[in-house]
């Protein structure tokens, strides 16, 4: 008879057991949150929510405690990324309730879902700059402990990472613009419709839909709830056709509208954004490259408060880039709409650099000093941000 081998013998130790339960141990628990996660999306997205706006409204970005503060912000960022990965690929498959899932999606979900389904590259890049974007100002002030140049290598490194990015997406995308976010948004969820109280009498007396009295009480005619859906819709019992709910008294102009099929209804997902040529694509390049502009001649100025120059090189950047963007009458909705969210964003610009020091500055402390102490608290804490890291302002 042979003797049996070492691998044999391990396997048949006591200890084996064990060792292989405790290395399955963790997929379990990941398996057993991404079902919760799947199963309760609309409590997670409210819990989300709630500690984000902490973040944002009690930010406890004090002087000696700002790494922790931004460490729970990032965290709560990256846990959301998760939950959004896992809540659509749940969407795709059919796995969520049906008062879990949004009524239509917009327009910039449609297409960057579109491109994230088409090509697995795009996804990866796309991953890649989302998770930049959220954790580039813990990053520089863990640099910025070590050193400034440490810390503005950082900055600069970022930014290049960034710009590389959003290149890449643009060969992907055969140079169409790029949205912001470039991956899809959640959509927000369906409210529950509230439980009938008297349905949720008999349930607790342990009735059945069955016994209950096909008529409501005072009504002549009216449907059985047992057809009743969880929106309020009703489904005929003979055709299975399901009839919506009334609209409130008051919005009636707004139900109608959200049933009228518009061009980018029935649009497929890849025209909603046109292809760019010429000054357009050259618009949409010096749109990216920007902030690494701005980041590089900032990195390189030696008075880095006060010096215009690369302020003036950042703002022109992207202005040039507004000026040469296609404005013809092919232009989409969706890419207006991009641009005119660009513009907005290019208030940060206020908050940066020489012209953050030299003008807006002292705007901010004429505020500050008129408003309740509370709320002079929080922009103190902000205005520490806005002084000391670069990423604080970043759009």
């Amino acid at each position: 008879m042979s003797k049996p081998s070492d691998k044999q013998d391990l396997a048949a130790a006591p200890g084996s057991s064990g060792v292989k339960r405790a290395f399955s141990l963790p997929p379990q628990w990941l398996h057993m949150y991404d079902d919760f996660i799947t199963k309760n999306s609309h409590q997670v997205s409210q819990i989300e929510s709630t500690l984000r706006s902490l973040t944002y409204i009690i930010p406890g970005r004090f002087r000696d405690a700002e790494i922790a503060s931004e460490s729970i912000h990032s965290g709560v960022q990256l846990l959301s990324l998760y939950h959004d990965t896992l809540l659509s690929r749940a969407a795709t498959l059919s796995k969520l309730p049906l008062s879990s899932l949004p009524r239509a999606p917009s327009p910039q979900s449609r297409y960057t879902k579109f491109w994230t389904l088409k090509s697995a590259f795009y996804r990866r890049v796309a991953y890649v700059l989302q998770i930049v974007n959220y954790v580039q100002l813990l990053s520089e002030m863990s640099a910025k402990r070590r050193g400034e140049h440490v810390r503005w290598n950082v900055v600069v490194l970022l930014e290049a990472i960034k710009a590389f990015c959003k290149l890449l997406l643009l060969r992907i995308t055969k140079s169409r613009p790029l949205l912001t976010p470039v991956l899809p948004e959640r959509e927000p969820i369906p409210d529950e419709a509230p439980e009938d109280p008297e349905e949720a009498e008999l349930r607790a007396l342990g009735e059945d839909d069955e016994d209950r009295k096909p008529f409501g009480k005072g009504s002549v005619g009216a449907p059985q709830r047992k057809g009743v859906g969880p929106n309020g819709e009703w489904t005929m019992p003979r055709t299975g056709m399901s009839l919506p709910t009334l609209p409130a008294p008051g919005d009636t102009s707004g139900y109608l509208l959200s049933r009228v099929l518009t061009a980018d209804d029935i649009k497929p997902a890849s025209n909603l954004l046109n292809r760019l040529q010429g000054s357009a694509q050259l618009a949409e390049v010096l749109h990216i490259l920007a902030p690494l502009v701005f980041a590089i001649a900032l990195a390189r100025s030696k008075d880095k408060r006060k010096s215009w120059t690369p302020w003036l090189l950042g703002v022109g950047t992207e202005l040039a880039a507004r000026q040469l963007r296609d404005r013809g009458l092919q232009t989409t909705p969706l890419e207006r709409e991009e641009w005119s969210r660009r513009g907005w964003a290019m208030g940060w610009w206020a908050m940066r650099g020489a012209f953050y020091e030299n003008v807006t500055k002292g705007v901010v402390g004429g505020v500050r000093s008129r408003m309740p102490g509370l709320v002079a608290g929080i922009i103190e804490d902000y205005e520490y941000l806005w002084e000391n890291y670069y990423f604080s302002t970043s759009a």
